[in-house]
C-alpha cells in the first residue's frame, strides 16, 4: 500500500509473522519472499510485500498494516487501496492487515473484495484457487475494554440522551449540559461513536447514524447500573398497591426520587404481560418513602418488590412520564433492563423495541 507515514513500532513485523503463519498452513504454497516496508519512491513505500507460487501461478501479496482496525478507519484505508489498485496487475492481491478487525470491518474488506489479517486470529485470503477463511471467537482484552468504557454511566448519559432522537444534530456543549457530563467525556464518546460510524457529522452536528447497531452492541455489554438490590414483600395488591405506587413515584417536592423500572416501566410503555414484581430504581430518600408506602419487609425469598438504589443519580436524567403522576425509565434504560432479564424479559424488550425504538 502507497503510504507516507509509518506504521507503528513492532506492528509491522506482527502483522507478517500473522500473514506468514498462516500461509505456511496452505499446502502446496510457497513463499518465496517477503519485504516490510519497500519503498517506491522518496515519499511513499508499501507497508508488507510477500510474493508466493500457489496453484502454479504466482502471487504478490500487497498488504496495508493499520494500526486502528475500527470501521471509519478501515474505509478509509480501503479507500487509499482503491487508488493503488487501478495500476496494479492481475497477480496482486490486496490485502489488510489490522490488530483487530470487527464483524463491521471485515463486512467492509469483503464488500471491497480486500482480503484481510487481524492479530487476534481473524483472516479472508482470496487469490485464485485458493481461499481462507477464519474467525476467532470473542474479541480483545483491549477491544473489550474499550466497548465496556462506552457504556459505562456517565459515557451512558449522553448515549441516552443522543438515542431518545438519533437523527436530531447535537454540539457537543449541548450534549455536555444536556448528559450532565463533562465536555471532555462527550468528546470521548463521540470519537468512540464515530471510529465505530454508529455516529456521523452533519449539519449542525454529530447525529447516531446507525442507533440499531448502538443498541445491539450496548445490549450485549449491558451491565445493570451500580446500586444496592434490595427485595421486599408487600402485603398491598391490586388498586390499593397502584395506589400507593402512585404516591411515591415520580414525586420529588417531598424529596428523593423513585421511578418505575424493567417489567413495571414496560408495563406503561408497551405492555406485554404482567409481572408479579414490581421494579424500581431510587436514592436512599426513596427507598424511606417506598418502605413507608408500600409497607416493606425484607425478605430473602419471595420477594414482590425489587429495588435498585442508584450508586449514581445520572440514570434519572433520563426518565419520561407515561401516564400523569407515573414516572418510568425511559425506553432505552427500559430495553437494556429487560434484555438482562432472562427469556421472558428478552421478549418484552423485542417487543418494546418494536413499539417504541424502531427508528
Amino acid at each position: 500500500m502507497l503510504k507516507g507515514g509509518r506504521p507503528v513500532i513492532g506492528l509491522g513485523e506482527q502483522a507478517q509473522a500473522a500473514l506468514l503463519s498462516l500461509l505456511d498452513r496452505v499446502p502446496r504454497l510457497n513463499i518465496h519472499s517477503h519485504t516490510l516496508e519497500m519503498h517506491v519512491d522518496r515519499d511513499h513505500r508499501l507497508d508488507l510485500v510477500v510474493d508466493i507460487t500457489a496453484g502454479g501461478q504466482d502471487w504478490t501479496l500487497v498488504c496495508e498494516i493499520t494500526s486502528n482496525g475500527q470501521p471509519r478507519h478501515v474505509r478509509a484505508a480501503l479507500h487509499e487501496m482503491d487508488e493503488y489498485r487501478q495500476h496494479n496487475t492481475s497477480q496482486w492481491v490486496s490485502v489488510l492487515i489490522a490488530p483487530y478487525l470487527s464483524p463491521q470491518a471485515r463486512k467492509l474488506c469483503v464488500d471491497d473484495d480486500v482480503s484481510y489479517v487481524d492479530l487476534h486470529g481473524n483472516a479472508r485470503l482470496i487469490f485464485g484457487n485458493t481461499f481462507i477463511e477464519r474467525e476467532a471467537a470473542g474479541s480483545p482484552a483491549a477491544e473489550a475494554r474499550e466497548m465496556k468504557s462506552l457504556f459505562k454511566p456517565k459515557a451512558s448519559q449522553v448515549l441516552r440522551v443522543m438515542l431518545q432522537d438519533p437523527a436530531r444534530p447535537w454540539r457537543v456543549t449541548d450534549i455536555s449540559e444536556a448528559a450532565g457530563v463533562s465536555i471532555g467525556h462527550v468528546s470521548n464518546v463521540r470519537n468512540a461513536l464515530l471510529a465505530r460510524e454508529w455516529a456521523s457529522v452533519v449539519d449542525g452536528g454529530l447525529a447516531i447514524s446507525e442507533p440499531d447497531q448502538l443498541l445491539d452492541a450496548w445490549a450485549e455489554d449491558y451491565e445493570p447500573p451500580m446500586g444496592k438490590r434490595l427485595r421486599f414483600y408487600t402485603p398491598l395488591h391490586g388498586s390499593a398497591l397502584q395506589q400507593a405506587i402512585g404516591k411515591v413515584v415520580g414525586a420529588r417536592a417531598k424529596g428523593g426520587t423513585v421511578v418505575l423500572a424493567s417489567f413495571s416501566a414496560a408495563q406503561w410503555i408497551a405492555p406485554f404481560g404482567r409481572h408479579s414484581t414490581q421494579f424500581f430504581y431510587c436514592d436512599n430518600d426513596g427507598l424511606e418513602r417506598l418502605v413507608a408506602e408500600l409497607g416493606l419487609e425484607r425478605t430473602a425469598k419471595g420477594e414482590n418488590v425489587a429495588i435498585t438504589v442508584l450508586k449514581d443519580d445520572g440514570l434519572f436524567r433520563d426518565t419520561i412520564m407515561p401516564a400523569e403522576g407515573i414516572r418510568c425509565t425511559g425506553a432505552v434504560q427500559t430495553y437494556l433492563d429487560l434484555s438482562a432479564s432472562g427469556e421472558r424479559g428478552k421478549e418484552a424488550a423485542e417487543h418494546l423495541r418494536q413499539e417504541k425504538l424502531s427508528w
